[in-house]
């Protein structure tokens, strides 16, 4: 008979007494999901600049057809959260999330196959159909799996995966389409995602009570903060209702849309400025390429930084509001200076700061709604909200091109940006006035 030694028992005894921690090995594989999601839809933005790609495609010198590239995407990926998203609730954001990136997996597979410019753009709108669905899930997880308390650095810490990637991914691809061609972005994007697919798949539960790795004392802990918030809340249960009931939970909450139109102008300005930002630094303020690409990278490295301090401030104050307007009040001011700055170099930092310090903005905004949003709706309640701000999103570089065009300079373009985001900071600030 084997004997086991004392002070191991009492370790082993010592660890059955204590909570699992399966939700930080999940929040770690929802950071790796929405890495690997943001990495797959940035690479036309290198092989747009590639001369074999464009002569292959028949688009060269078609500067329409190659913003057309992102503009199918974006628009699929918007429509797709709204419509898709309340999957979620009825599937469960397991099943969904392992759908929305086989989706994505064909998307690629076409894209480094087409032969033709009209199969690489129904990739593209596949793609935003896969994202569009997978995006919404995320929160879901979040919702399901952490007590409010946990959820500012939980949803940071997947959040950040977004400024991650796009400060890695120009520079792989780029060595991709130098070292082999165009196609091999697809196809290593392909084998990156088989990644968090197979995570997904067989490391994931929809809630803590279905993971067989969550032990009594870590689901209980989960549970019994859950429904605290829900009593709190006043939320009903909702898994038999009605898509309308499911839907009207949040459709008729103002706050809901507050929420919506603040994460709107964040699109904007998310969008606008990261567009057109190598083009002011190259253009307007004289940088070299090698110097422009450094430069460009800067507001995602800074982005990163800021969503864990967001995330970190969050769970401290147990408010949102107040971070999301601080951080729009922060990036009008620094678009503001860097306008009228003199000196080039310290124009492009403001920049890139305010770039940054923006993404404060987007754990806060998840992290309130959770708050806002019954658990069977959040699915639902987050595809629309990102939905509709993505719309909005897009339209940021014709904007910014329509205002170039009327003035014959960037600061115009920079204004309106700024009174944009000084907007959103009024729609959060009337959310901070009420505690939330």
């Amino acid at each position: 008979m084997i004997k086991i030694d004392p002070a191991v028992q009492t370790n082993i005894t010592e660890l059955k007494d204590r909570p699992t921690r399966q939700r930080v090995f999940l929040v770690f594989i929802l950071f790796i999901g929405i890495t690997v999601a943001y990495v797959d839809r940035v690479n036309v933005a290198v092989i747009a600049a590639n001369g074999k790609f464009l002569a292959d495609m028949g688009i060269a010198g078609d500067p329409v057809k190659i913003g057309l590239m992102m503009t199918s995407f974006l628009v699929a990926y918007a429509i797709s959260n709204v419509i898709l998203s309340p999957l979620g609730d009825y599937l469960g954001p397991r099943k969904a999330m392992v759908l929305a990136y086989l989706i994505v997996c064909i998307s690629l597979l076409m894209g480094g196959i087409a032969g033709t410019f009209t199969m690489l753009i129904a990739a593209r709108l596949l793609l935003g159909v896969g994202e569009g669905l997978y995006y919404p899930m995320q929160n879901t997880f979040v919702k399901n799996w952490f007590p409010p308390k946990e959820r500012g650095r939980a949803n940071t810490a997947w959040i950040i995966g977004q400024s991650l990637s796009q400060a890695i991914a120009m520079p792989i691809f780029a060595y991709l389409v130098i070292a082999f061609s165009w196609r091999s972005t697809f196809l290593f994007a392909l084998v990156l995602s088989i990644i968090p697919l197979l995570l997904l798949w067989f490391f994931t539960a929809d809630t803590p009570r279905k993971h067989k790795k969550v032990n009594e004392l870590e689901r209980k802990y989960i549970e019994d903060e859950l429904e605290k918030e829900k009593i709190a809340n006043n939320e009903t249960t909702l898994t038999q209702a009605s898509f309308w009931e499911r839907t009207k939970t949040f459709a008729l909450n103002y706050r809901f849309w507050l929420l919506m139109l603040t994460l709107a102008t964040n699109s904007i300005i998310s969008w606008g400025l990261v567009t057109w930002l190598p083009t002011y630094l190259n253009q307007e303020r004289g940088f070299s390429w090698t110097a422009m690409g450094w430069l460009a990278t800067l507001p995602f490295v800074l982005g990163i930084l800021f969503k864990l301090l967001s995330g970190y401030i969050i769970d401290r104050m147990g408010r949102n509001a107040p971070v999301i307007t601080i951080s729009a009040l922060l990036c009008g001011a620094a678009v503001f200076f860097g306008i009228n700055a003199e000196n080039n170099l310290l124009a492009a930092l403001l920049i890139a700061f305010a770039v940054g310090v923006l993404s404060m903005q987007i754990p806060a905004i998840f992290t309130l709604l959770q708050s806002l949003v019954p658990r069977n709706t959040i699915s639902s309640a987050t595809g629309t909200l990102n939905g509709i701000a993505v719309l909005f999103g897009a339209l940021a570089p014709v904007l910014i091109g329509v205002s170039i065009n009327l003035t014959g300079n960037f600061n115009s373009a920079l204004y309106l940006l700024m009174g944009i985001v000084l907007l959103g900071a009024v729609f959060s600030g009337i959310l901070a006035t009420q505690k939330l």
